[in-house]
């Protein structure tokens, strides 16, 4: 008689044991966020750190996956916004086609994807500070033209009073439905993310990032997956770019400029570029700071703060915050252990 011994595979997990502590703890208080909150907390907050979130998170897919540093995103999200107020409507006088929210988003998105798409088909030639100096010299032209034309983008005073959609009977620019808006858009960026890292085409990339040459040698279109990429990510910037010109009520020249594409990357490195998680606690810490710091020290003094805080957790952590953190767990459960029986 013999004994067939079962090497059986590791048993299945739930959605809930895949999910993890940590993403269902955070999903709770996210949702709940609303309940102790006041409107100013849930928009200049949480729908401002959300926004900036997502469009920190495009600029991690491409230099965390795919090691291409853009400072290109608020551009590919202005056009999306730019995009919303000439496809629909506006009290500038200027354009304003009128074309409904759900045909002008989508469009909007899908320009968005498209100039992304064409910056990285630009730019993939390059690599490293190349890279982010092309990409920093089509966000300057691209404010520069903003700014003199009047006839798409009337000049320096772009376009005002853009309303957000109301719909369901709900007008989702009062502050618990926007909340819930850009979260919903954030959880879906994010998961996004975390499901397209461990995908064929996510791992491609990710070797692509690592050894160009040897993909390329094994048969792989180098260029069109970092193209696709950069389509991806204009994707997630142009959603951002919707929801921030729903937020403002208004998109100008001002918002694609440099600075504003300075402090994206800010955001992605003070967070981390290694997870999807890191911009959002990034754009979580910049948006505080812009809140109540600059009463602090100050308007003229505010950039300087920022700067020592963007350099501090560089030379403490070059992951951001969620480096220094990884680096503090493991020390933390040595502790519990030896605190243990």
């Amino acid at each position: 008689m013999s004994l067939t011994v079962a090497v059986g595979a590791a048993p299945r997990q739930n959605w809930l044991e895949k999910l993890g502590a940590g993403h269902i703890i955070l999903a709770v208080a996210l949702v709940l966020y609303p309940l102790v909150a006041s409107d100013f907390f849930l928009t200049q907050i949480g729908g401002y750190s959300l926004i900036f979130g997502m469009l920190a998170l495009s600029l991690m897919m491409l230099a965390g996956y795919g090691g291409m540093v853009s400072l290109a995103q608020i551009t590919v999200a202005g056009i999306a916004a730019y995009a919303i107020a000439i496809l629909g409507e506006n009290n500038s006088n200027v354009l304003g086609l009128g074309w409904p929210w759900w045909i002008a988003a989508p469009f909007a998105i899908l320009a968005a994807a498209v100039a992304s798409a064409l910056i990285g088909w630009i730019s993939v030639r390059t690599e490293g500070i190349y890279t982010i100096m092309i990409t920093l010299a089509i966000a300057t032209a691209t404010f520069y033209f903003a700014q003199q034309n009047y006839a798409i983008f009337n000049g320096h005073s772009g376009y005002a009073g853009i309303r957000a959609p109301v719909f369901w009977g709900v007008n989702w620019r009062d502050p618990k439905a926007f909340y819930y808006l850009c979260l919903g858009s954030a959880v879906l960026s994010y998961a996004g993310i975390l499901y397209g890292a461990r995908s064929t085409f996510g791992m491609t990339v990710q070797a692509i990032r690592d050894n160009p040459r040897r993909m390329r040698a094994l048969g792989y279109h180098v260029t069109a997956h970092k193209v696709f990429a950069w389509f991806l990510a204009g994707i997630i910037a142009g959603v951002a770019g919707v929801l921030l010109v729903w937020f403002n009520g208004r998109v100008s020249p001002g918002t694609i400029g440099v600075d504003a594409a300075i402090d994206v990357l800010i955001i992605a490195v003070i967070g981390g570029l290694r997870h999807p998680m890191g911009p959002f606690l990034g754009a979580l810490v910049v948006v505080l700071m812009q809140t109540f710091a600059i009463d602090l020290v100050g308007a003229e003094r505010f950039n300087a703060l920022i700067g020592l805080v963007f350099l501090v957790i560089v030379f403490i952590s070059p992951d951001g915050i969620l480096g220094l953190w990884g680096r503090i767990r493991p020390q933390l459960a040595q502790e519990s252990l030896r605190s243990g029986p």
